[in-house]
Parts: C-alpha cells; structure tokens; sequence
C-alpha cells in the first residue's frame, strides 16, 4: 500500500516543474526523504537555494494533496547550495525578485496550514495605496454578515492598521487561555494590530516579525467557526501578502483599483503576483468610479473612466462592480459606520452589497469547481 502510494506521488510530482531547472521536481533533486504512512499521511523535504521561489512548497503540496490517498501533507523546507553560474560579460544589474537574500538571512517559507473553522479565506488587495482598499474590506465584510453569513476581519496592513477606526472599535481585546478574543462590531469579528499598539506607535518591523503577526491572528485568535474571513492587506506585494498565501490556503483574492490607469498598472502586478503563488483571483473592484453629484444625481468621473473594466477584460477576470464616490462613505470610515450599515439606501452601499454577493457566488463556484 504505502509503496502504491510512494509511487503515485512520485510520479504527481514528476509533472511539477522546477522554475529554475526546467526539470520536474523529482528529477532535480529538489524534493527529497518522501515519507508516507498507512492513514495517507506524507511528508517530504523541499530544498529551495537561494533565489527559487518559495511558492513552490504551495505548488508541490497542492499537487500532493490531488494524489489518490492521500489525507494530509506536510513540506518541510530546506536551504540548498546552488552552483554558482559560468561567468557572463558584465551588464546591468538584475534586479532582485522575490526574495533574493543570501540564504543564512532568509526564512524558510513555512508549509500551509489549513484552517476549516475560518471558511473561506478572502484577500482583499490593491496595487497601490488610496483606493479604497480597506473601505471595501470592511463593507464587504459588514455586508456578508447582514446576509447571516458568520464573518471575521483580519487587519493585515500591518504599516497602516485603519480597521479599528473604520469598524468603530479600539481596545485592548482579553486573552483567555492563551487565546486572543476578537472584537465584535457590526456583526463581525475584528483582530488589528491597533488593538495591541499605541495610535501613535510606528510599525517598523522588517518581513520576519509580520510573518509572526500574521500568523499569530490566524492561528491564536479565538474566531470561532466562520463562513468566511476577509484579509486587509497592506498595498503593494510585499511580505504580508507572501506571509498570508504561505500560512495558510486562501480561497481567492479581490483586487481593488480607481479608473486611473497608474492604479490600474499597479493592480495589474497584484493580480500577477497572487497568480504566481496560484491564488485564484475572484474579480475587480473599480472603486472611486464617479462623483455622483447630491443635487441633480448626475455622474461626473473625475478619476477618469473604465480602467477597471478594462483591466477586468485584459485579464479575463470579471468587474464584480463599480463603486462611486460617495462622501458619506469616508465619513462613515472616520466615525466607524460603515455605509453599508450606515446608509444602506445609497448607491454606494447598493454597489458594494451587490459585489459582496457576487463574491459569494465567486467563491462558491470555486469551491463547487474544487469539490467536483
């Protein structure tokens, strides 16, 4: 049985490539000590050297997990010396991509880790700053839970932690048996940084300490059992977004962007980057899509217009909506009220319950896709 087994996964793992060799996983060394049990447990060792993509641990277990049998996977990660190159004509520096560290500096990518109670893992995510990223986390999250659905709010902009003002809480939570108790506000459940640090203190903390953070929330959070957990992420594709899809298995991300085409160019990388670590990206969001005028109603797009949509099509991804903009929707992140709940008859809110429910039609097609 276990040597069937051995042998099912070796050849699943044959048809991963490596990035860097051009030769499957197997076949370059790259994936070593593969240990199986009767129960369809397996565990295996992953050598990455200095400059492979440590999304490739996410890749090999996802292939693992599809082998017949198999009830659990666990990758360990390990540093690998790499031959160093023949000597090539001096020419411009490369720039780094990803992590380009020496190996001694850098942190093994740590294995997922599933967490069923927490539902379906939702990224939000932007580009760039200023879009609005954060205000449609929030809404979206307040939107799901009017719907009945059973939702928590993890603040993972760990440089810019706006989730307690925005949500309307801001305290210490209580830690029962070495487990953190989330806020609750709006029907939601809320862990941020600002809840443990001083409105004043500055976060400067480089990648290790915000894998930490990161990890800590989703694993020492007392959440419950949820429908589904929204992730606020910093802008930009930096540490805490790499953090998030290695701590754990995200169910899909939602990209936010203006109609300005610099903040469609910086959303374009976003969607690459969550493609690369094979996170399914759900959609866009065009927030800030026009100023609809409070006495005539008429719409004025001061940011330009249809770079959202435009993006959606060159990616094939759908626009799941458009948002206006509505200045009761930054006076309501000011005084924690989100709009949604605040003034739930504007077309601001309208626009964004209506993206949260083709989120959740989103999501469930994928689930419905991974089942099947």
């Amino acid at each position: 049985m276990a040597a069937t087994l051995q042998h099912r996964i070796a050849e699943a793992l044959g048809r991963v490539r490596h990035p860097r060799t051009g030769r499957d996983v197997m076949e370059s060394g790259a994936v070593r000590d593969i240990a199986t049990t009767t129960a369809g447990r397996v565990r295996l060792t992953l050598q990455l050297a200095p400059g492979d993509d440590p999304a490739l641990a996410r890749v090999i277990r996802q292939a693992v997990e599809q082998v017949e049998g198999v009830a659990d996977v666990t990758v360990d990660v390990a540093s690998a010396k790499q031959s160093a190159p023949p000597p090539a004509k001096p020419a411009g520096r490369a720039l780094p991509v990803m992590d380009d560290r020496p190996a001694q500096q850098r942190v093994p990518a740590p294995t997922p880790v599933a967490y069923p109670n927490l539902g379906k893992i939702i990224a939000i995510s932007s580009g760039k700053g200023g879009v609005g990223k954060s205000t449609v986390a929030v809404n979206l999250a307040v939107a799901l839970a009017q719907q009945g659905a059973r939702v928590g709010l993890m603040d993972a902009d760990i440089y810019g932690p706006n989730i307690p003002l925005m949500m309307g809480v801001n305290e210490p939570p209580m830690v029962i048996q070495e487990r953190i108790i989330p806020l609750e506000a709006h029907g939601v459940k809320v862990i941020s940084l600002g809840f443990l640090i001083d409105r004043d203190q500055p976060a400067i903390w480089r990648g290790p300490i915000i894998m930490k953070i990161i990890t800590q929330f989703l694993r020492d959070v007392a959440w419950g059992t949820l429908d589904y957990f929204i992730v606020d992420l910093p802008p930009g594709t930096g540490d805490a977004q790499l953090t998030l899809v290695q701590a754990t298995q995200v169910t899909g991300a939602v990209i936010v962007t203006t109609p300005q085409e610099v903040s469609v160019g910086d959303a374009l990388r976003g969607v690459k980057m969550f493609e690369r670590v094979t996170v399914p990206v759900l959609g866009i969001v065009e927030n800030m899509s026009w100023f609809e005028c409070p006495h005539c109603g008429k719409p004025s797009p001061i940011f330009g217009s249809g770079g959202g949509e435009r993006l959606a099509k060159e990616l094939e991804l759908p626009l799941l909506g458009q948002i206006p903009l509505y200045q009761r929707v930054m006076e309501g992140g000011d005084r924690g009220a989100p709009i949604v709940a605040a003034e739930p008859g504007s077309s601001a809110a309208r626009a964004l319950v209506g993206i949260a429910g083709r989120v959740a039609d989103r999501v469930g097609e994928r689930v419905a896709a991974a089942t099947n």
